[in-house]
């Protein structure tokens, strides 16, 4: 069978997804001439850089090199400095931990162990009992001998922690004669100017991804068409586009190979893929997916593909921001930027669900000025912390979904957060620190962390490591075309072969090249007077409610959206026609509706508050009461009281899993004249959000006509 030749690269993408070692993936006689001939290149373009790399003078490089190890010495000293304060913290903490839970804890379980002595009816209670007093007691023990121990440790740190302090500051003053030195070292060496200078790079860029593509790989995907071939020197010779793929830090795993067949996919599916923000997203896709991303599917969804197609990841993003879906910043984010919103494991589907999703359920955290909690606030507002529901899991829900639907702990509560920017366009990536999961994401402030301590404490699932080298190349690329002369000299030290390190305090030391384009990081951040973000939600890394002061946003509710009408004898209360409150509380909210008009919200946090509706009945009688509501969970009921009945009746919430449903119809017995229905909520679980746009209620005898209609 004959293939079309379109299709050709989606063949070379499943055959570099097993590998290029396979049977099929041999070169043929042609396929060997052109790897000659990029051999050949590779050989030329090294020797000619070879030539041209500027070289410091000797006295100076060694010292910038002297500079350099006496400030690598004064920040080990530093840290040593810090670990030496941070002890009388530590043994403060283990004081406290020892008084309470330990201790505490021992007390409290050798009085639940004594109430069951005294309570015991049989020998096998007694016998329990007894078992589980001597337990405690002994557990009383060891924690009175541990805070003695800890005691003791503290009353050492305490007498050391005026010298500690001391130290602390010489070392900070220390370091910064060194830093300043190092800088002054740097300015001497004289290569500012050709950092700032373009002219090696277009080489410079050819050079690297033919030799980290290797020639091989390279004709092994231009020997399966012409078309390819061509495709493949045109973006060769288009020194613009190689340039633009090293500053977003080239093919993830240096599979440039594929990422170009991804990218020539891309423009076969898409026009617009050719220019603008669309080709940056095109050219960060194939970047970033040049090594296959596994796909989360949901565990019932058997044949569902093992990885993300990038393809489709592309067309998805297109088809939202032409639709105006995802957060207006978005077109004016760089290819580095949208590696990190292009990089997630959900299927397409999902990321269509989690934008109708929100808009449905919590539209005010897509509208928030506060770039810090845009969309990340369902964390906060709607993933309570604990895992004892996560064995109520869907099988036919995505990972995501069931996250929404049962919580979770630090881990699935920053999977959640990271999933729903990407969702709606915004740069994130996991920020670990020992023990917890946390994120960070863009702002146009810079970036933040969320559901962590600041920056400093962990790590990034990036090239970058360390977090505050991630957060340094961040504050230096907002800076746009300044940036450029670091990844130049990161490009040099590639090119010579020296490990890539891309921050301070990293875990090796950078050689020459790379301090350089490290120094030179730092002085563009300084120079700018970068701020660096205080993290937000640390309070609710590990609980479920936040104890930070949440400024309610208030909506203007107009006339209309209080007017309750009759129509065809079905009475239409909208949800914002409440008597009370009449305005937005912590418990219940209104927000605008992606609907048009407004709906109401009853927060996760609210507990038993109350909001009731009074209006005019003319016909009174029976009525089928039907709500509007979203809910991203289960087990939950309204409880509705009508006039001055004292029994309430239960309305269940359909779990609907973000998108408008109506209730099953409930029977309520309206009078002529004035009503008054009183709503609270009942939950059989963890109390969880819903949003509910209006209520109907409509005479019994007809009213399954009318919901039919």
């Amino acid at each position: 069978m004959k293939t079309n030749h379109l299709a050709r690269p989606l063949i070379f993408l499943m055959a570099t997804a097993v590998g290029l070692s396979s049977a099929w993936a041999q070169l043929s006689e042609r396929g060997r001439e052109i790897e000659a001939s990029y051999q050949q290149q590779l050989e030329q373009l090294k020797a000619g850089l070879s030539k041209d790399i500027p070289v410091p003078e000797a006295d100076r490089k060694a010292a910038y090199l002297e500079a350099r190890k006496a400030e690598s010495q004064a920040l080990a000293d530093l840290k040593a400095a810090e670990k030496r304060v941070a002890k009388h913290t530590k043994a403060a903490g283990l004081v406290e931990h020892a008084k309470g839970k330990w201790i505490g804890g021992a007390k409290k379980g050798i009085a639940q162990a004594q109430a069951q002595l005294e309570k015991a009816g049989s020998d096998e209670q007694r016998q329990t009992a007894e078992a589980e007093l001597a337990k405690w007691r002994l557990n009383l023990q060891q924690g009175l001998q541990a805070l003695q121990e800890r005691e003791q440790a503290l009353e050492e740190a305490e007498r050391d922690r005026p010298a500690a302090k001391k130290a602390l500051l010489d070392a900070q003053s220390a370091l910064a004669k060194t830093r300043e030195n190092a800088l002054q070292s740097v300015k001497a060496l004289g290569l500012s100017d050709a950092l700032q200078s373009d002219a090696l790079d277009a080489r410079l860029a050819k050079y690297l991804i033919l030799r980290d593509a290797t020639p091989a790989s390279l004709a092994l995907y231009a020997q399966t068409s012409p078309e390819n071939q061509a495709f493949l020197e045109s973006m060769l010779k288009d020194p613009a586009l190689l340039v633009q793929m090293l500053v977003a830090d080239g093919a993830k795993g240096g599979n440039y190979a594929r990422a170009i067949a991804i990218y020539q996919q891309i423009l076969q599916a898409s026009p617009k893929a050719r220019e603008g923000n669309l080709q940056r997203l095109a050219l960060a896709i194939s970047l970033e997916h040049a090594e296959p991303i596994s796909q989360r599917n949901p565990v019932a969804a058997k044949d569902a593909p093992a990885t993300v197609d990038p393809v489709k990841r592309y067309l998805q993003f297109e088809k939202a921001f032409l639709a105006g879906e995802l957060d207006l910043a978005f077109p004016r984010l760089t290819t580095w930027d949208y590696r990190m919103v292009v990089d997630g494991n959900e299927p397409d589907e999902t990321l269509v669900w989690g934008r109708e999703m929100l808009r449905n359920y919590r539209p005010d955290h897509i509208t928030t000025d506060d770039y810090r909690w845009r969309y990340v606030a369902l964390v906060r507002t709607d993933i309570p912390y604990g895992s004892q529901d996560n064995q109520y899991d869907k099988d036919e829900l995505q990972f995501y979904q069931n996250i929404l639907m049962n919580g979770g702990i630090c881990g699935r509560r920053a999977f959640i957060g990271r999933f729903i920017l990407r969702a709606f366009g915004i740069p994130t990536t996991a920020r670990p620190q020992p023990g917890h999961a946390a994120l960070v994401h863009w702002t146009p402030e810079g970036w933040v962390i969320c559901l962590g301590a600041g920056w400093g404490s962990g790590w990034t699932k990036t090239p970058y490591d360390r977090d505050r080298a991630f957060l340094a190349t961040t504050q230096a690329r907002a800076l746009g075309s300044a940036y450029l002369p670091v990844k130049r000299a990161h490009w040099i030290a590639d090119f010579l072969g020296e490990k890539q390190v891309w921050g301070f305090g990293s875990r090796h030391e950078p050689g020459f090249w790379n301090g350089l384009a490290l120094y030179t990081q730092q002085a563009l951040i300084e120079a700018a007077d970068a701020k660096e973000l205080q993290p937000v939600g640390q309070d609710i890394a590990e609980a479920s409610d936040s104890k930070e002061k949440i400024k309610i946003s208030q909506v203007e509710i107009t006339a209309d959206d209080r007017k309750i009408r009759t129509m065809d004898q079905v009475i239409h209360l909208p949800a914002t026609a409440t008597s009370k409150p009449n305005k937005s509380t912590r418990a219940i909210l209104f927000m605008d509706s992606a609907l048009g008009g407004k709906q109401l919200h009853y927060s996760r946090s609210a507990g038993s508050a109350e909001f009731e509706y009074d209006f005019q009945c003319q016909q009174p009688g029976k009525y089928a009461l039907v709500a509007k509501v979203v809910t991203p969970s289960w087990q939950q009921n309204l409880l509705v009281t009508a006039n001055e009945s004292k029994q309430p009746v239960k309305i269940p919430l359909p779990h609907t899993v973000g998108s408008w449903q109506l209730t099953e119809p409930v029977a309520i017995d309206l009078q002529q004249g004035r009503n008054v229905l009183r709503f609270t909520r009942s939950s059989d679980g963890n109390p969880k959000g819903f949003s509910v746009k209006e209520f109907m209620l409509i005479p019994w005898e007809n009213h399954r006509k009318v919901l039919e209609e």
